[in-house]
């Protein structure tokens, strides 16, 4: 839609639809009263954007409606005068236009400046020189107006004429050189240097050389122009950068947020000395504190992880990285992970102990504050990075296991799973802080409401407490959470009103009890004081069992196994050993005995019987085998997955380092400037007119390989066939949020084709932005049309519609030609991701919509079809390749992309070669897909199924 469409459809109530007047009616209400001639001008200006010619008019309206003096009417004059054709077929001008010019040249001499300044703006979009010419003194004079509105506008009106007719105004730059050393309104400065940087950049400086000291005491606007024009100067000659680096960094102090964003940006550019650096980056981080739209805090962001991305630079920002830390302090958690990563990114060995006590007091405050529904993420990214800091800087672990471990007993499972996976990594890795871990594992132990914690934390005591103290000190408190035991008949007795719930938990001063065996066991205050209701005063293991949940049995009956053979290893006497695995056998005995009972609410699973079972026997034995087994073929396992991860942690950055590392060889190319395409050295880019081509939509792709790719090497999509009346294919641009038909119509026919319509409906999470617009074809003429259609979730889309339009001359109806659709791919949207295990498992359970496509490939490697499938879906593969690696027939692996809407996809490809069907058998298999919305599982299905097969060349 032109500028011309917006501002009448904004001044015009007269529906598109309705049927259009004749000209005799026009003719009669353009010399009637005011308001007449108004609607009358509305209707007029409609007809013309519709493809009417209407000569007839234009002496009318010069001598009935260009006189007066309306605004409304004038408005509607400059709208008009704009859209109506001013020259004859063979492309002389108008006679009738001299009348208007003269119109006009009055106008530009009106004593009301919102007349004078209104003109001036229309004059800017003539493209006549013959009207232009005897308008040029009138022009001038209205560079000396009182009023700056419209001393402005006739910068503006000059700079346009000079562009497009040098002859009319020559002096131009010298004019507007001169106006703008007198000028003392900023925004007329400011279109005034504008001018001056496009035509006569050499003015420009010479200006800029005698207020340059004075920079930092002109207005906003006028500032963003200089730095403009000082990144264009540089830019092409960078031997002018000495001449303009101390008003760049003077720039950096304005009070305006966008000229210190744009000057931060220049001097990176300018510059790459270490104080330049340092100085760009804090100011972006002064403008990310300051500032308050977390959408501008997230695009500075990226320009510091640009900066960082430079190998030269990282150094720089790695002294920044306390004050990047102050970035925190906002509550947005999109702002947040970017800085922890970034922060993350920077840290060295110089300012890791300073980063690891700033995030201990984060994780603190968030203890602290009231519940919120973004809190508890950010505490398990505080949690993640703090165990990424000390697995890169071990010494840190120490400082930062004790504070982690109190939210081992958060409500919040998946902050206290990520802290259990951190303490399960340290407790391995770093021998001297066993008996640390392991002490405070058993001073929280007590308190942890989760049954998977619960089960994590069994798990890691089983498998670390090598002392006689710890391993007495586990059994103590695996005792104090199942309560009384037998569990059966103590519960029976709780029912039948014989044990009274109070009985089960000593209240009193005492804080110490005597086990049976002999040892203390501490006791919190705060479980002595607690009410004597039956739920709360449950312990939480005998809670999670008659719960029916007696996997965390399984795991109880596999620890007190593991140290219950440590025990015996460890202690010689005879009795001792005995009463400590009758102890553990009682335990398991009497969880046995509950799970087949009807008191839990569910029963124990065959699964968990076996495992008890088996534990039972092998304590009943105590056979060298086993104790081999369960003491140390567990540990190693650990090692070894450990190992596997930091290997494939330490590849994965090794990558991404060698990506940011810029080396240059001996026989590398040289780049000639004339040469090389926009996107080879970025270096050289105009980053203004990349700003620009950017909030225009026109933004290149950075992955277009050919230098001269255009628009020509995408699928045109036909829309209608040869044959028909009416001609027409579309190129598909998918631009993110947005998808923009471009729309080539061709009139295929010998006859005049009016109020040519492009009708488009959408079908799915599709929404048409607005209408185009009506025209008229001559006959094999041809046109094109942009329509703009929003997206607003990730699933396959389908744009249908039709042409309709109306023959010249003819009597019959409306003429219709169906259009093909046109399918919109989902893959457009869906970019590979990552994220742990732990996400993964608990996005699988969450989402509701699955999808399962069952494989129909001729592919007959296994891995060769997982690879097919992810180049196809734009999936990332989680399963690590050592998982991969090898043959045996099946292979599993979990798949996951995000959209750019934020909308998450899952996918399990469970696959296998039937070996019984020969070698050249195609693989056979499931794929199961899941996600959020029911659109997206079922198109990235579609997806799949239509890409299994390979195709051959």
């Amino acid at each position: 839609m032109t500028a011309a469409e917006n501002v009448c459809y904004t001044l015009i109530n007269v529906p598109m639809d309705s049927e259009p007047p004749s000209e005799i009616s026009l003719k009669n209400d353009l010399k009637g009263d005011v308001k007449l001639k108004t609607e009358a001008l509305k209707k007029v200006i409609i007809m013309i954007l519709n493809g009417e010619k209407l000569p007839g008019l234009l002496m009318t309206i010069i001598r009935f409606v260009l006189p007066l003096q309306d605004h409304t009417i004038k408005k509607l004059l400059l709208v008009f005068w704009e859209i109506v054709p001013k020259t004859t077929p063979d492309g002389r001008l108008l006679q009738e236009m001299i009348l208007v010019c003269d119109a006009y040249r009055k106008d530009l001499q009106h004593p009301n400046e919102f007349i004078r300044g209104s003109t001036l703006r229309f004059l800017c979009k003539l493209k006549e020189a013959e009207l232009l010419e005897p308008l040029m003194p009138a022009i001038r004079a209205c560079l000396e107006h009182r009023h700056s509105y419209v001393r402005r506008n006739a910068v503006l009106a000059i700079y346009t004429i000079y562009r497009n007719f040098e002859h009319l105004i020559p002096d131009a730059p010298e004019l507007i050189h001169d106006f703008l050393v007198n000028e003392k309104d900023a925004s007329c400065k400011r279109n005034a240097f504008m001018m001056l940087i496009h035509a006569d950049q050499d003015r420009a400086l010479d200006y800029l050389s005698t207020c340059i000291d004075q920079v930092q005491t002109f207005g906003d606007i006028l500032q963003l122009v200089i730095v403009e024009l000082i990144y264009k100067v540089c830019h092409a000659n960078p031997s002018e950068r000495a001449r303009f680096i101390r008003c760049i960094y003077n720039l950096l102090q304005s009070s305006s947020p966008a000229v210190k964003y744009e000057a931060a940006g220049t001097l990176v550019t300018l510059s790459s000395a270490p104080t330049a650096i340092k100085a760009a980056a804090q100011c972006y981080i002064d403008l990310i504190i300051k500032e308050s739209d977390n959408n501008v805090k997230l695009i500075v962001l990226d320009r510091l992880i640009e900066l960082k991305e430079h190998p030269s630079h990282e150094r720089v920002l790695q002294d920044l990285v306390m004050d990047i830390l102050r970035v925190l302090s906002t509550p947005d958690l999109e702002v947040r992970k970017k800085t922890l990563q970034l922060a993350l990114d920077l840290v060295s060995s110089r300012n890791v102990e300073e980063l690891v006590i700033v995030l201990k007091k984060e994780v603190i405050k968030t203890n602290n504050v009231t519940e919120h529904e973004d809190t508890d993420k950010y505490r398990q990214l505080l949690v993640r990075t703090l165990h990424s800091c000390s697995v890169r800087f071990p010494d840190m672990a120490a400082n930062v296991i004790p504070v982690l471990m109190e939210f081992l007993s958060d409500n919040n499972e998946a902050a206290a799973a990520d802290v259990l996976e951190f303490v399960r990594e340290a407790i391995q890795r770093f021998d001297n802080l066993r008996p640390l871990i392991v002490e405070k594992m058993l001073e929280v132990f007590h308190a942890i409401k989760s049954v998977k914690i619960y089960r994590g934390a069994l798990w890691i005591l089983g498998e670390y407490c090598s002392t006689k103290e710890d391993i007495q000190s586990v059994m103590t408190e695996v005792r104090r959470s199942l309560g009384e035991i037998p569990i059966v008949e103590s519960e029976i007795k709780k029912e039948t009103g014989e044990l009274k719930p109070e009985e089960e938990v000593p209240v009193g001063p005492a804080q110490k009890l005597v086990t049976e065996m002999g040892t203390y066991a501490t006791q919190s205050a705060l479980s002595s004081s607690r009410p004597a209701k039956k739920e709360e005063d449950r312990p939480p293991l005998r809670g999670f069992l008659l719960d029916g949940d007696f996997f965390v049995a399984a795991s109880l009956a596999t620890t007190l196994t593991k140290i219950a053979l440590r025990y015996v290893s460890l202690v010689q006497e005879k009795k001792k050993q005995n009463s400590f695995i009758a102890e553990a056998m009682l335990l398991m005995a009497t969880i046995l005995h509950l799970g087949k009972s009807s008191l839990p609410k569910k029963p124990i699973t065959d699964d968990d019987v076996d495992r008890i079972s088996l534990c039972l026997k092998v304590l009943s034995e105590c056979s060298p085998l086993m104790n081999d087994i369960f003491n140390k073929e567990c540990r190693q396992s650990l090692s070894h997955m450990l190992s596997a991860k930091l290997e494939e942690e330490k590849l994965s950055q090794k990558k991404e380092s060698e990506k940011r590392n810029v080396t240059v060889q001996p026989d590398d190319p040289i780049s000639f400037m004339q040469l090389t395409a926009k996107n080879e050295m970025s270096s050289k880019e105009d980053q203004f007119q990349l700003s620009l081509l950017a909030a225009m939509g026109n933004t290149q792709r950075k992955e277009a390989a050919d230098p001269l790719a255009s628009k020509l090497n995408k699928v045109v999509t036909q829309l209608t066939g040869f044959s028909d009346p009416v001609y027409a294919e579309a190129y598909v641009h998918v631009n993110q949020y947005d998808i923009v038909l471009d729309v080539l119509v061709v009139n295929q026919t010998s006859d005049t084709l009016q109020n040519c319509t492009l009708e488009l409906a959408t079908l799915g999470d599709l929404k048409l932005v607005e209408k185009p617009s009506p025209l008229t074809l001559a006959p094999h003429d041809f046109a094109n049309i942009k329509a703009n259609v929003k997206v607003a979730s990730t699933e396959n889309g389908i744009i249908f519609g039709n042409i309709v339009y109306d023959v010249s001359g003819a009597a019959s109806d409306r003429n219709c030609v169906v259009l093909s659709d046109i399918h919109i791919d989902i893959m457009d949207y869906i970019q590979p991701a990552s994220c742990t295990d732990a996400e993964f498992r608990q996005m699988w359970a969450e989402f509701e919509w699955e999808n399962k496509v069952t494989v129909n490939t001729n592919i007959i490697d296994l891995n060769e079809y997982l690879q097919h499938i992810l180049k196809s879906t734009n999936m990332k593969c989680l399963t690590p390749e050592k998982a991969l690696s090898g043959y045996c027939g099946f292979m599993a692996a979990n798949l996951y992309a995000r959209s750019i809407f934020g909308e998450d996809a899952l996918a399990n490809v469970s696959i296998e070669k039937p070996i019984h069907l020969g070698p050249e058998a195609p693989v056979t298999g499931h794929i199961r897909i899941r996600a959020k919305s029911q659109g997206m599982a079922l198109s990235l299905g579609d997806k799949i199924n239509l890409s299994q097969k390979k195709t051959t060349l």
